[in-house]
């Protein structure tokens, strides 16, 4: 099983939260394509900004995290598709083709030039459409519920900051990849992302059990 990521809940915020890299655009304009309509969108947003959402919880192939709103404390899970050992193995050829793309790595970042040539070899980093599924259990109709959306809007602002995180969740941890492009104790290993202090337990209390139960509602 893989190792799982948790982050603690976001504060609330007043104005927009801008992505800034290129696959937090892209994975925003996936998150997007899923709303029913604009006002849907416009809500989920508010909701996502609200700081009413508790600790995300990252692993390969799947997430979740608790929503908490008028109506009662509702349950995000959601699942992408993780990549092959071949994909990985290629990934890992792409970012370790140049001293600067491992070293980007790294700090989180991923030069678009990796995506390019990861595209040519057959691996897509993004996912899009219906690789992206997500459920509630606030027993919506749509296909996608406001609860659904701010939680992937919250994941996407996680991903911007931190490019490891999306491949993580695509299957390829950070330790794993750095591993096959710099074996030895030469590496300088940052904190593993997502880490809890002592004051973020409860949300990660919370995020663990979201997870829990939605490794339950997936394997029934």
């Amino acid at each position: 099983m893989s190792l799982a990521l948790t982050f603690a809940r976001e504060p609330h915020r007043r104005g927009m939260v801008r992505v800034e890299s290129w696959w937090g655009r892209a994975f925003l304009r996936a998150v997007e394509e899923l709303a029913y309509d604009d006002n849907q969108l416009s809500g989920a947003r508010s909701l996502a900004r609200s700081g009413r959402i508790g600790g995300l919880v990252v692993e390969a192939g799947r997430f979740a995290a608790a929503v908490d709103d008028e109506r009662g404390l509702w349950t995000v899970t959601g699942t992408v598709p993780v990549l092959s050992a071949d994909d990985v193995a290629a990934l890992s050829e792409v970012l370790g083709a140049s001293a600067e793309r491992a070293e980007a790595l790294l700090v989180g970042e991923l030069p678009l030039d990796v995506a390019e040539h990861a595209e040519e070899a057959g691996v897509e980093l993004v996912p899009y459409g219906d690789e992206l599924a997500v459920t509630c259990t606030c027993g919506h109709w749509h296909a996608v519920c406001g609860h659904s959306l701010a939680v992937l809007h919250q994941l996407c602002w996680t991903v911007d900051r931190d490019a490891t995180v999306l491949l993580h969740l695509r299957g390829a941890e950070r330790e794993e990849l750095i591993g096959r492009l710099r074996p030895g104790p030469e590496i300088v290993r940052a904190a593993p992302v997502g880490e809890a202090t002592r004051d973020q337990v409860d949300d990660v209390e919370i995020a663990l059990d979201a997870v829990l139960r939605a490794r339950h509602m997936l394997e029934e």
